[in-house]
């Protein structure tokens, strides 16, 4: 039968979908090796003397921003956590942080409320991580009238601060923890201010510049997310997660409505021929990895200059992207103070979208993105009452069939009349074996007179994938899911279901539901759709659990308004 034919190559094209993605991400492009420039005296700057400190090539230049891409062959960030500097710690009831007083860069970031595994509930996530090279650093550079740099008149990322103590805590009854760094030379006093928020991710930058030297004082500010060469990961949809890794910016230019949100590979920063020199107004960069992500986020009312940076080395290069501000001029006696916001920490999508415009695509659903939004939508709402994201995905899928009963119903109606008519129908292929194209015309006449659509079995499935897709990625990417329990053993929805209950249950639902559908008359396609729910079952195994609940829970919606329909349409009218 045609439907079944239909139906069948739909299913191998799904297959192939799934396979597909499956080999794109464990074959993706690997981070390029990049050979070393040498360089003389290329050593980390280690000096604590403020007369050198940022001298080096590695700071952006505000005169000749294409400085700051490829031309400083430098190696002088390698190891941000020596070199004179000492490491203080912060502890927030979301964040633990570490930050050095080289230059105040932000080193290691974890996040006390999301363990590692539920293995592990007492080990947090780390972020940032100086193993990997991955700090947020920031930093002023100043220019004087004739053009010339006054390192020693603007901390850079090399600078040595003071503070008060190594370790600061936000204690119960206090809602912000501000961490003042500061460093002074020839008159001009720049304090680094981190403010720590209760129950919040994003962190409070300001750079303050105190002019006292007796004459003007022209700088600007930088910011920028550095990480080392990204880690090669396995896996897949059968072998667990392969998450993107690596830096992504974001422009919007409200006068045409129009954004841009490019997300580089390690490679494309490393490209000296695909320098980043732009100008935007707001905006944000960011560092994406699965679940969670750290984004520099100017005011939004700010023009910046965003630039890429790569730092050659033979075992760890070095990859940046960042923005710098415009020159600001600070009259003596004056002071200036330069704020912007850091997020590190989980990728919620309300936080996101409230702290910057655009930065909650870095929830990434991919090209299912325009059913996967409305999905997490409806599966927030209903969370935000029921308390659950397991019983949240049920009443999802039971809106989602309820959205669809109609066109259902139809091809349900048009299956159970097949089922109905299958004797006659066989008959006629015995009666036309030997003449395809009579068998054909016979058939399609059938159709017409019966007033069935061979087609119309295969609309369920037609529905079912794409919102199938839709919801992997939904628990693929957001990470409200994660480690999110149901009940009994189901701990973690986002992962397979660790005895294989849901399914053989899917399996056996998906072989009941064959069992009401009209039988197939080609021998070779029995054959075949009798083994599909064998098939299905082994690859559902290793599903994400909540994945396999819907299509559980679809089944079963399916199979109770197709026994309804064929019992109306059969066993009335036998």
């Amino acid at each position: 039968m045609e439907q079944q034919r239909t139906l069948l190559y739909l299913t191998l094209v799904f297959f192939g979908f799934m396979i597909w993605t499956t080999w794109q991400q464990q074959h993706a492009p690997k981070p390029p090796v990049t050979t070393p420039t040498t360089v003389e005296n290329s050593a980390d700057v280690t000096t604590s003397n403020p007369a050198t400190t940022g001298a080096t090539t590695d700071v952006p230049d505000s005169a000749a921003p294409s400085a700051v891409t490829h031309d400083a062959p430098v190696t002088a960030t390698i190891a941000p956590q020596t070199g004179g500097g000492s490491i203080i710690t912060i502890t927030t009831d979301t964040l633990i942080a570490e930050i050095n007083t080289k230059g105040g860069t932000i080193e290691q970031v974890s996040l006390p409320t999301y363990p590692i595994s539920l293995e592990e509930k007492t080990t947090p996530v780390i972020i940032l991580d100086r193993k990997k090279q991955y700090s947020a650093q920031s930093g002023l550079g100043h220019k004087r009238i004739d053009g010339k740099k006054r390192p020693d008149l603007a901390p850079s990322h090399h600078a040595i601060f003071s503070v008060a103590k190594k370790h600061w805590k936000l204690e119960q009854g206090s809602d912000k923890l501000v961490v003042p760094l500061t460093w002074t030379n020839n008159g001009i006093t720049v304090t680094k201010r981190f403010t720590f928020n209760r129950g919040k991710f994003n962190v409070d930058v300001e750079q303050e510049v105190n002019n006292q030297s007796g004459a003007p004082w022209s700088g600007f500010a930088y910011h920028e997310l550095r990480h080392g060469p990204a880690e090669e990961q396995t896996g897949g949809i059968f072998g667990g997660v392969r998450a993107y890794i690596g830096p992504a910016f974001y422009d919007y230019d409200k006068e045409d409505d129009n954004y841009s949100y490019e997300k580089f590979d390690f490679g494309d920063i490393a490209d000296s021929n695909e320098p980043l020199n732009k100008s935007i107004k707001g905006g944000w960069t960011a560092m994406l990895e699965h679940y969670f992500v750290s984004a520099w986020v100017p005011p939004q009312e700010q023009t910046s200059t965003f630039y890429k940076h790569f730092t050659p080395h033979a075992k760890n290069p070095i990859h940046g992207l960042g923005y710098k501000t415009a020159l600001v001029n600070v009259a003596t006696g004056t002071n200036h103070t330069f704020k912007d916001t850091f997020y590190v920490g989980p990728k919620l999508q309300d936080n996101l979208e409230a702290l910057a415009t655009g930065l909650d695509l870095t929830v990434d659903y991919g090209i299912f993105s325009v059913i996967s939004k409305p999905i997490f939508w409806l599966l927030d709402l209903i969370h935000s009452v029921l308390g659950n994201w397991g019983w949240a995905i049920i009443f999802v899928t039971i809106t989602i069939k309820l959205i669809f009963f109609y066109p259902s119903a139809i091809s349900y109606r048009s299956m159970a009349k097949m089922k109905k008519l299958a004797p006659r129908m066989k008959e006629m292929q015995s009666r036309y074996q030997n003449d395809p194209q009579a068998k054909q015309k016979a058939m399609m006449d059938f159709y017409r007179k019966e007033k069935i659509n061979p087609l119309g079995g295969c609309l369920p499935m037609l529905i079912q994938i794409p919102v199938f897709m839709g919801l992997y990625w939904v628990l693929l990417e957001s990470v409200e899911l994660r480690q999110a329990p149901w009940l009994a053993w189901y701990e973690d929805l986002s992962i397979m279901d660790p005895f294989f209950i849901l399914p053989l249950l899917m399996g056996g639902s998906m072989w009941f539901q064959q069992k009401l559908n009209p039988p197939q008359m080609d021998p070779m396609q029995q054959k075949i759709f009798a083994w599909l729910p064998v098939v299905f079952t082994v690859m559902f195994l290793f599903f994400p659990a909540g994945l396999v609940l819907y299509w559980l829970v679809n089944n079963l919606l399916s199979i109770a308004q197709q026994w309804f329909i064929n019992k109306k349409i059969i066993g009335d009218q036998a």
